[in-house]
């Protein structure tokens, strides 16, 4: 990607929104907008078109979840979100992942692990500890009929490709991935890509959180079955 990240901070106290500017501009990246709730987050988006979006989970007049489901629904052309909170709590981060986010931090994170996630994130992958990811997926993710109808045509990934999507569902991360499948670490983010753009996900959660929907996965169990 080339030009400067740009981002949006949304986040219902100034003295927040004013640390994470600081860190974020200390670093090269732009800010382009502050929010102080949902409805502003979403209007900054729209008129900035940022790469990525600090997101505070309560806020008023509009919520973090809320305001990324709207973000992520209305064509964000690449703006990828990152919900902010020091709300460490499973029911949140699940909703806002189905909302749409590609990650979650505490807001106590620090300023260089602040950046690299910013940076990580715009860069498509996905920002969230394959653990979590896991426990939240298998305690929330319904199985949804509709939703397995509708990416049954998983023939359409090659034997190495369902491969690959079945031991991502279970947590593993790309190095882990790589150590099991005897690949290379470019081989290994090759597949993943490959994946998502044949199944038409925006991220590595995205196609978590279809495994289990779809029962690729099965909660509880290393793998499921087509």
């Amino acid at each position: 990607m080339s030009g400067p990240l740009r981002a949006v901070i949304a986040d219902d106290q100034a003295l927040v929104r004013t640390g994470f500017r600081m860190i974020l501009s200390a670093d090269g990246i732009e800010v382009t907008a502050e929010a102080a709730d949902g409805a502003e987050a979403v209007a900054a988006v729209r008129s900035t078109r940022p790469d990525v979006v600090l997101m505070d989970i309560r806020m008023p007049r509009m919520d973090g979840i809320e305001a990324t489901r709207q973000i992520m629904s209305g064509g964000a052309d690449g703006t990828r979100v990152v919900i902010l909170t020091t709300y460490d709590l499973d029911h949140y981060v699940y909703a806002a992942l189905t909302a749409g986010a590609s990650g979650f931090l505490l807001k106590d994170v620090s300023p260089e692990h602040l950046v690299a996630a910013v940076r990580l994130v715009r860069s498509g992958d996905a920002l969230l500890s394959p653990t979590i990811t896991r426990r939240l997926i298998e305690r929330f993710a319904p199985r949804d009929e509709a939703k397995a109808d509708l990416h049954r045509d998983l023939s359409e990934l090659t034997p190495r490709e369902l491969e690959v999507l079945r031991l991502l569902a279970t947590g593993l991360s790309n190095a882990e991935l790589a150590d099991r499948l005897t690949l290379s670490a470019t081989t290994v983010k090759t597949h993943v890509a490959r994946i998502l753009s044949k199944l038409g996900l925006r991220d590595r959660v995205q196609a978590v959180v279809l495994a289990y929907e779809t029962g690729l996965i099965s909660p509880g169990g290393p793998s499921g079955t087509i």
